[in-house]
């Protein structure tokens, strides 16, 4: 008697024991029946502000980004020229583990264009804000010219500064009586005077060197073209965005889009984000 209930509890252990195995391994094994399902990839989300402006100006953005669980860097841009400004970015974004998708506004756009050549494996996808989207050979002071619209060549006003070496440089401003009008026109009198008396000056030369990479030819590409831009005639921007066959999204808004509408420039790159894999 002894024996046998000993048999049964050593069977019915051995039951037990066979079927939290076979729990175990549905649970664990790759591609098994009820498997949970693998969290979607969140890439890191890089922008990169342009001339006469900072990196708060993405503040309205980075807000909608975290909170739909992206991380966010808005990076700083030296604004000294593409080859430089590019190489700085290009060590933001190397210092990120995974995936990223890089934004550019205005001259940042170039600057973005440069940067992630030769980085296909990382930056996975390119957003245009009111932004240049160059050629090889091509500068944001030449595609500005190529189409009628701007009046930033009214606008501005230069500053003279001596280097190191004793060279001559030129940093050139938005004149603050002028800048809510030409740079941030929908955007609330109080915050548009913050902003010009914080904006970053980019250098002279920076608009009229050449780019040498376009990484949108290799990434794609999303383009948010603003209607009512002062600084980048609207022809500009769609002629760009088409030639590099960009996903397209127009919207009536000033340069400053960022500031006055980051809800619409939140969605767009969400919509770029949603693609990487």
């Amino acid at each position: 008697m002894r024996t046998t209930l000993l048999s049964r509890r050593s069977s019915l252990l051995g039951v037990v024991a066979a079927a939290v195995g076979l729990s175990v391994a549905a649970v664990t094994l790759p591609g098994a029946a009820g498997a949970a399902p693998r969290p979607p990839v969140r890439p890191t989300i890089v922008l990169e502000h342009g001339a006469f402006a900072d990196a708060s100006g993405w503040d309205g953005v980075v807000r909608r980004l975290e909170r739909a669980g992206y991380p966010v860097v808005a990076a700083a841009n030296p604004l000294r020229g593409p080859a430089t400004d590019a190489a700085y970015l290009r060590s933001v974004v190397g210092h990120i583990d995974g995936p990223v998708v890089l934004v550019g506004h205005s001259y940042g756009g170039t600057v973005i264009s440069q940067a992630a050549q030769g980085l296909e494996d990382k930056v996975k996808a390119l957003v245009y804000i009111a932004a240049f989207l160059p050629d090889t050979g091509e500068s944001s002071l030449g595609l500005t010219n190529k189409f009628p619209g701007s009046t930033l060549g009214d606008a501005i006003t230069s500053v003279n500064y001596t280097l190191p070496d004793g060279a001559q440089g030129a940093d050139v401003y938005i004149e603050q009586e002028k800048f809510r009008h030409q740079f941030a026109a929908d955007v609330p009198a109080d915050k548009a005077r913050l902003m010009a008396a914080g904006q970053r000056p980019v250098a002279a030369a920076a608009l009229e060197e050449k780019s040498t990479k376009a990484a949108w030819k290799t990434i794609p590409s999303w383009s948010l073209v603003t209607t009512e831009d002062l600084n980048i005639p609207v022809a500009a921007q769609r002629f760009m965005s088409a030639r590099a066959h960009a996903r397209t999204t127009e919207i009536d808004a000033s340069h400053a889009v960022a500031v006055s509408r980051p809800g619409a420039v939140a969605r767009v790159v969400e919509n770029a984000a949603r693609t990487v894999r």
